[in-house]
Order: structure tokens, then C-alpha cells, then sequence
């Protein structure tokens, strides 16, 4: 009865089933020439009836190397960083490069966890989408050849490193211009936490649309913080029952908008409750449900940042880019309703 062979198979195995010295079988393996066809065709049948498998630690030791990318996103379980992490993986497989991502869930000792743990598993490079503003703790990795691209978000100050971002003040500007167009003069802003730079960025672009109309900032009509439908659904009841109430909102994120169709079904019967809705960031199913939205290209936002590193990682030692995507307005329904009449709450 032949030997049961326990483990995993080595090159040994590989040598003695196919009869060859055990060099050839590396020559075949690392694909090396000097092994005529009929030879090198054994090997590879030894290797697939044994499932070997090469053990890469050596060669990663030899070149310094892994051929290995971290990714940290905000959510993998957000549509939209799904989207940019898949368009960071395709990139990364082209060019043989292995994945790994993690999210920070806008935790930034998260974060800082996650980049230092991949750094310790010496990835060649890093995708982060910052959840904190301080990256002091990158620059003893930086120093030491580690290549770094920001996507989303900006690192914080002190630290300079590539980036790719979305245009949110344009967006937000264009979403809030969409509904004055329409005669709204009311116009909530249900947003992000104001800390996060995409949330304050959007603010900033629905006010600069309320300047530029000569309408005045009014704070009631400003409702920030985490997605959270609980909040969303009590911010609405709050605006709803104004003595001056608004004709429409912008929602600042996919999720808000989302929250906020459910609240507004819940609290009048009706998805929209009169009111004209413009959502930051398209969303499954808004084609279906009439939502016009600003959107972003989270698959070009994904695919530039891994570019950029991958230039990096290739030896392009140009200065460190700053680059801002478009956004660009679907309207579909929701934010072309006019203005309708809106009782409020009588003066007591």
C-alpha cells in the first residue's frame, strides 16, 4: 500500500511523482525557461493531481514585496463604497495585486487600527477613506516607502499624500439651484455629521445656492448628524409641524434619502407628503421611484485612487495630486414638484 502523504504537498512531492530533479520543478513553477515541453507538461500534471500550491513568503522575502494593496472604507456594507471597493479590486487584480479592505465604520482609532495592521502585513500600498483628521501616524510608514492615496476625503493636515474627491459643493449647489428653479423657497438640508468633510462640503454648497437666489440661511431648516432613521424620522416631524414648514429637501447621502422616503411615508401615508425631494448620491431602486438625485461615480472614484497608486507603486515620483470628480443631477420626479401650499402650524 503506497504512503499516506500528510500536509501540504512540497516541491519534493511535486519532483518525485513526476520523476524530474527537484530544480526542474521550480524552473516550471516560477516559469522559467530550460525545461523542454514534454517535461514541463509532466510537472504540471504531477502539480494538479497533488493540488500544490507554491508557497510565495520566500519570493515576498527575496523582493521585499507583497504584491499586496489595504483598502479602508467607511461601510463595505454601503452601495456606494461596495462600488468603489470592487473598482479597487478590479485594478488591483489587473495588475496583479492582491486585496485587502476593512471598515472603519467613521471610527477613526478603527481606522488607524486597520492601516497599522496592514502596514504590519507590509501591503506595498494603501486606498483609505478617512473616517479621522489626524494622520500623523502614517508619516514613520510614509518615510519608509509605503504609498498612500486618499479617496472620498481628504487626509488630515500635516500629512500630503494623492487625492481623489467628488465635487460635494457643486453638487449640493446644483441640487439646491434644481429646487429654487422650481419655486422653492423653503428648502430643508437633512445631512451627514458636520465633522465629516463630504457633509460639511454639501452644506456649504446649499448655501452658497441660497446666496446666490438671495434667500436667507435659516438653521431650522438644517437637520446633521449620522444616518440614522430614528433621527431622520424625528427631524422630519419636527420640520413638518413648523409654523413656516419647508416645500422641499435635500438629503445629503444616499442613506438619508432613503430614510427619509420611509419617514415621510410613515408620518403622512404618502412617500413625498407634498413635498419636492432631491437626494445627494444615487440609490437602488430611485429610477423606480422617481428620486432625482446628484449622483456620484463611486466606480470612477475607486478606479482613479487605485491609478494613482498603482502609478506610484510603479515609481512616479511627480508631485502629489489633488483630483475632484463631477457630480451630475438626474432629475427623475421627486425634485420637480412645484411648491404647494403648506398649512403649518397656526401662530398661538
Amino acid at each position: 500500500m503506497a504512503e499516506t502523504r500528510r500536509g501540504r504537498p512540497t516541491m519534493n512531492d511535486v519532483a518525485a511523482a513526476a520523476g524530474v530533479a527537484l530544480k526542474t520543478v521550480s524552473r516550471v513553477v516560477n516559469d522559467e525557461p530550460g525545461v523542454n515541453a514534454t517535461t514541463a507538461g509532466r510537472v504540471r500534471a504531477a502539480i494538479e493531481r497533488l493540488g500544490y500550491r507554491r508557497n510565495d513568503s520566500a519570493r515576498i522575502l527575496r523582493r521585499g514585496r507583497t504584491a499586496s494593496i489595504g483598502l479602508v472604507i467607511e461601510d463595505v456594507a454601503d452601495a456606494f463604497y461596495s462600488s468603489l471597493s470592487q473598482a479597487v479590486e478590479d485594478a488591483a487584480l489587473r495588475h496583479g495585486y492582491l486585496l485587502f479592505s476593512g471598515s472603519s465604520r467613521e471610527d477613526s482609532a478603527r481606522e488607524r487600527d486597520l492601516v497599522l495592521a496592514f502596514c504590519s502585513r507590509r501591503v506595498d500600498g494603501l486606498i483609505i477613506v478617512p473616517a479621522g483628521s489626524d494622520h500623523a501616524y502614517l508619516t514613520p510608514e510614509s518615510e519608509a516607502g509605503l504609498k498612500v492615496v486618499f479617496a472620498d476625503r481628504p487626509p488630515g493636515a500635516g500629512f500630503e499624500a494623492d487625492t481623489v474627491l467628488c465635487d460635494n459643493v457643486g453638487g449640493a449647489r446644483a441640487g439646491t439651484a434644481h429646487l429654487i428653479a422650481h419655486g422653492h423657497r423653503r428648502i430643508a438640508f437633512l445631512g451627514g455629521s458636520p465633522g465629516i468633510f463630504t457633509a460639511a462640503q454639501r452644506l456649504r454648497g446649499y448655501r452658497q445656492a441660497l446666496a446666490a437666489a438671495g434667500l436667507p440661511y435659516d438653521e431650522g431648516l438644517v437637520a446633521m448628524g449620522p444616518p440614522d432613521p430614528a433621527r431622520t424620522r424625528a427631524d422630519l416631524t419636527r420640520l413638518l409641524a413648523a409654523f413656516d414648514p419647508p416645500t422641499a429637501l435635500l438629503a445629503g447621502n444616499g442613506r438619508t434619502t432613503v430614510d427619509t422616503l420611509r419617514a415621510l411615508a410613515s408620518l403622512s401615508g404618502t412617500a413625498d407628503a407634498g413635498l419636492a425631494l432631491v437626494g445627494f448620491d444615487d440609490f437602488t431602486l430611485a429610477d423606480l421611484l422617481g428620486i432625482t438625485v446628484v449622483a456620484q461615480d463611486p466606480v470612477r472614484l475607486g478606479r482613479t485612487a487605485a491609478d494613482l497608486l498603482l502609478m506610484r507603486l510603479s515609481g512616479d515620483e511627480r508631485p502629489v495630486n489633488r483630483i475632484e470628480l463631477g457630480t451630475r443631477l438626474i432629475p427623475r420626479g421627486s425634485g420637480e414638484r412645484p411648491p404647494l401650499p403648506r398649512l403649518g402650524r397656526t401662530a398661538g
